[in-house]
């Protein structure tokens, strides 16, 4: 009998314990934290169509100079082999810049992320 009145008092008194030590959230403090997740989702939101658009882009233009490139190189030897040799050095241009764009893309990610400073 006094062992089970001890296990109950026991259990009572550490239900009490665990259950006072909770913080209490104010409603302010929730709807600041709320509003500030949002605000990031919204900021990532941006940043990743950002990044999009300026990858679609790179990746559109380095195809095509890409493509270039290789139509210069197949006329290089014939009888358009000055043609050739412009498409070889527009193409190539064309298709770095777009790479440039490519890896340029990925500073909005950086930015979504938050492990790189905003600029």
């Amino acid at each position: 009998m006094t062992r089970r009145l001890l296990m109950v008092v026991l259990l009572a008194w550490s239900g009490g314990t665990l259950f006072s030590q909770t913080p209490v959230i104010s409603e302010d403090s929730l709807r600041a934290q709320l509003l500030a997740l949002q605000q990031d989702v919204q900021t990532v939101q941006v940043n990743l169509a950002l990044s999009q658009q300026k990858f679609q882009r790179g990746m559109a233009l380095a195809t095509l100079g890409y493509t270039v490139t290789i139509a210069g190189g197949l006329m290089l030897g014939r009888e358009n082999d000055r043609l050739g040799q412009g498409l070889l050095v527009a193409g190539g241009i064309t298709g770095i810049t777009g790479t440039f764009m490519l890896v340029d893309s990925f500073k909005y990610l950086g930015r979504a992320s938050g492990k790189k400073k905003r600029r």
